[in-house]
């Protein structure tokens, strides 16, 4: 029996060619071609999420990001994405032809890009180099877990954001502290990340990204997608603007093997429930 492809969207890797920062992905939710760009290229992060594909327990081939190379190696893939070079070889071939656009540049990678020391610079080449190539209709979007948004340096950066076509996906797994710190295992306080979204909604509409997933076996209880949605509708009550909830599961191999997927019906009935009970556009993401 011959092997079965797995979807390009699972194929997310972080190795093109002889690249090291700069990557190209099928994305599932941008329905086009990302480029990612790894800023945490020594898979440090401040959260160590149960579902996380990175393997954080074998070495780390590159330790710091080189600013030069990250605009070399992005400038030739926004070349090749743009004139359709990209699709000639493997395993980009396969991708459809109604996918077949360049979608965005995601600062996303083996960490969280905003602990980048020089996060503001990198966002300002990064425009720079997007306006030189007049790139004007791709967007810049930052994948984070809102940890670092009350920074001097990540604050200027999300403004740079907000000027060249940015979005901001933060991530949102969880309604309690309890079932934070299980999914998310970090020592940054729950309360620090929700106030950290709402700051930043109140500035400019974000993108709510929130991974949902059985536990050993056991899918998020009803009472946890119940304070999940409450915590949403607290930041629509002071201010903060969601313009789309993105409600998904695993699908890649986690780091944890007692996590797995939901099932389509699952991932269908949380999204029914965000919906009714915040009234947000919100959209549903399969294994």
């Amino acid at each position: 029996m011959s092997a079965v492809t797995p979807p390009l969207h699972t194929l997310h890797s972080r190795h093109y060619r002889d690249n090291r920062f700069v990557y190209p992905v099928l994305s599932r939710r941008s329905k086009g071609i990302s480029l990612g760009v790894n800023l945490n290229p020594d898979k440090i992060c401040n959260f160590d999420c149960i579902y996380c594909q990175v393997d954080r327990r074998s070495e780390a081939e590159t330790d710091f990001v080189d600013l030069h190379q990250v605009l070399d190696e992005l400038r030739h893939l926004l070349q090749i994405a743009s004139n359709g070079q990209l699709y000639a070889d493997e395993p980009f071939c396969n991708v459809p032809e109604h996918l077949r656009r360049l979608n965005d540049i995601a600062f996303s990678g083996d960490g969280e890009p905003t602990t980048y020391r020089n996060f503001d610079e990198i966002i300002a080449q990064v425009a720079q180099l997007k306006d030189d190539l007049q790139l004007d209709a791709t967007k810049m979007v930052l994948i984070t877990n809102a940890s670092m948004f009350h920074r001097p340096a990540v604050e200027r950066g999300l403004a740079i954001l907000d000027e060249h076509q940015g979005e901001i996906w933060a991530k949102l797994d969880a309604g309690t502290a309890d079932y934070y710190h299980l999914i998310d295992r970090t020592k940054i306080p729950f309360q620090q990340i929700l106030d950290n979204i709402a700051a930043a909604a109140k500035l400019r509409p974000l993108v709510i990204q929130s991974l949902f997933m059985k536990v050993n076996g056991q899918s998020p209880t009803p009472a946890e997608l119940e304070a999940y949605c409450d915590r949403l509708n607290e930041i629509l009550v002071v201010g903060g603007r969601l313009s789309l909830i993105q409600v998904y599961t695993v699908s890649r191999t986690p780091a944890e093997s007692y996590v797995a997927s939901l099932s389509n019906e699952e991932v269908d009935a949380i999204a029914d429930l965000v919906r009714r009970r915040t009234g947000l556009p919100t959209e549903a993401y399969y294994a």
